[in-house]
């Protein structure tokens, strides 16, 4: 059966305070006890100490008055006391027994034969009982003997006292401790009981949020003023979360209009040609030209699915890359020439700076496409007549390659999301008017897997995007039959 966080808390605290407190009582009970009954003990012994010399000293005079006084004394120090007294002879006949109460009894019982030879032979008797019911309800008795100035045993005497006697200052302290037990325990009970809900509050409120969050809700927040710090640690992280989360649907959002825009766009293109092919609109001699278009269109999805793939294989940690050294000065030349007809149409001014033979460690596939999406975008978002400039050099174990160009920029608020996923700057760059936000996605992973860093600023009409890449060790090199020297 489940129970909710804030009962398990309360009734957790609860019963550990009760346990404390009871531990705490039995503890106190048997030190109490204990401490009772040895001042209670040392009281009887001094007692019948007392009654023992003044017996002695009287039976030493034998005169009657005395013997009228100490029957008195005996009776007030029983009565104040509320002890017992007996005496009795060596040989253990009752001569006289005080009662608690004051009164004097005459007796024929004798006293048991152990309390006589505990006497003779240690000169005091301790016991609990009543000497057999002589002294009545008794609960710690003490005999001590009468002796005579030679150290002969004229009498003996015993001082019981009853056990309730004894601890009833023990049970009023119980009652007051039981009493303070009971009180503090409710007082307890409430505190845990706002102190439980105080701390569950917080977690009602988060799933409340959570609840908001399945419905599509993400602009509830929770407080992070719960003055706990591990309570207000998981409110700031559930707050992260829907932070991230709402990010994440905004960009679905817009990846799904992307898409479908991007997607519609040349399905249309095909779907009018094709149909005008069928139904005789475009006259067969045109046919080979808008084939063409229809060849690049199809050509443009098969990108656009393959950056979807990627980057989905990118999340899931599916996307594997083979290393292995190659000449990237060679590879980003290559792709500089490809751009050739783009970059005169533009009458493009373009500086290149490569170092010779830089030969870097990586997947040469993989980092093609890298540079490739970056002299793509270079070229595609700067002014006519711009300045388009490259370099790549090799920096400690590093290669450093940069392409900047010039243009609007970016605006500096976007800089920090270009490489989020479905991320699309059409507000500064509207002539971007292909792809799904990937791009700069998958470069920046690829990098990344690489043990590379990719960077962009964006400032004075420049835009300016530098990544690193590990040099090909000269271990490497030398096992390919390459020149081991420093690469220029």
């Amino acid at each position: 059966m489940k129970h909710s966080f804030f009962l398990r808390n309360y009734l957790t605290s609860i019963l550990l305070i009760l346990l404390a407190f009871t531990i705490a009582a039995q503890v106190f009970l048997v030190q109490m006890r204990d401490f009772a009954g040895e001042e209670k003990r040392d009281s009887v012994y001094a007692t019948a100490v007392s009654v023992a010399e003044l017996t002695s000293g009287v039976a030493a005079h034998q005169n009657e008055e005395l013997d009228d006084l100490l029957y008195v004394y005996l009776k007030q120090i029983a009565s104040v006391n509320k002890c017992t007294i007996l005496l009795a002879t060596p040989t253990g006949e009752s001569i006289l027994l005080v009662g608690a109460d004051g009164a004097m009894y005459r007796t024929d019982n004798r006293v048991e034969e152990k309390a006589i030879r505990a006497i003779e032979e240690n000169g005091t008797y301790y016991a609990d009982g009543s000497l057999d019911g002589l002294l009545g309800r008794i609960g710690y008795v003490v005999g001590v003997p009468c002796k005579t100035a030679d150290g002969e045993i004229r009498a003996l005497v015993f001082v019981g006292m009853d056990n309730e006697r004894m601890l009833g200052a023990v049970d009023r302290i119980m009652h007051s401790l039981l009493l303070i037990l009971a009180l503090t325990l409710a007082g307890a009970m409430l505190v845990c009981y706002f102190v439980s809900e105080r701390i569950t509050r917080p977690l009602k409120v988060m799933a409340q949020a959570a609840r908001e969050y399945a419905r599509g809700n993400f602009e509830v927040r929770v407080p992070e003023d719960s003055n706990c710090s591990e309570i207000d640690e998981l409110a700031s992280s559930f707050n992260s979360m829907a932070h991230d989360l709402e990010k994440l649907d905004e960009l679905t959002k817009g990846f799904i209009g992307n898409v479908s825009h991007e997607f519609k766009t040349p399905m249309t293109t095909i779907g009018g040609f094709v149909d005008g092919m069928l139904d005789g609109t475009i006259p067969p001699d045109q046919q080979q030209k808008y084939l063409h278009v229809i060849s690049e269109e199809v050509k443009r999805l098969s990108r656009m699915v393959g950056s979807m793939l990627d980057a989905a294989k990118l999340q899931s940690g599916e996307l594997l890359i083979n290393p292995a050294p190659f000449d990237f000065t060679e590879m980003s030349s290559e792709i500089i020439l490809s751009f050739e007809q783009k970059i005169t149409a533009k009458k493009l001014d373009v500086d290149i700076d490569f170092a010779d033979r830089l030969t870097v460690l990586g997947d040469r596939d993989q980092i093609f496409r890298v540079v490739y999406n970056l002299v793509d975008n270079a070229v595609k978002f700067i002014d006519e007549g711009g300045k388009l400039r490259l370099t790549a050099y090799p920096a400690g174990s590093m290669c450093e390659f940069s392409i900047m160009n010039t243009g609007g920029g970016i605006d500096p608020e976007e800089i920090p999301h270009l490489f989020d996923r479905f991320y699309k700057t059409d507000r500064s760059r509207s002539r971007d008017r292909s792809g799904v936000g990937l791009g700069l996605y998958i470069v920046k992973n690829i990098i990344n897997l690489h043990g590379g860093d990719i960077s962009v600023r964006s400032d004075g009409g420049e835009t300016e995007f530098s990544f690193t890449l590990p040099l090909a060790p000269a271990a490497k090199l030398k096992k390919l039959g390459q020149d081991t020297g420093p690469i220029a």
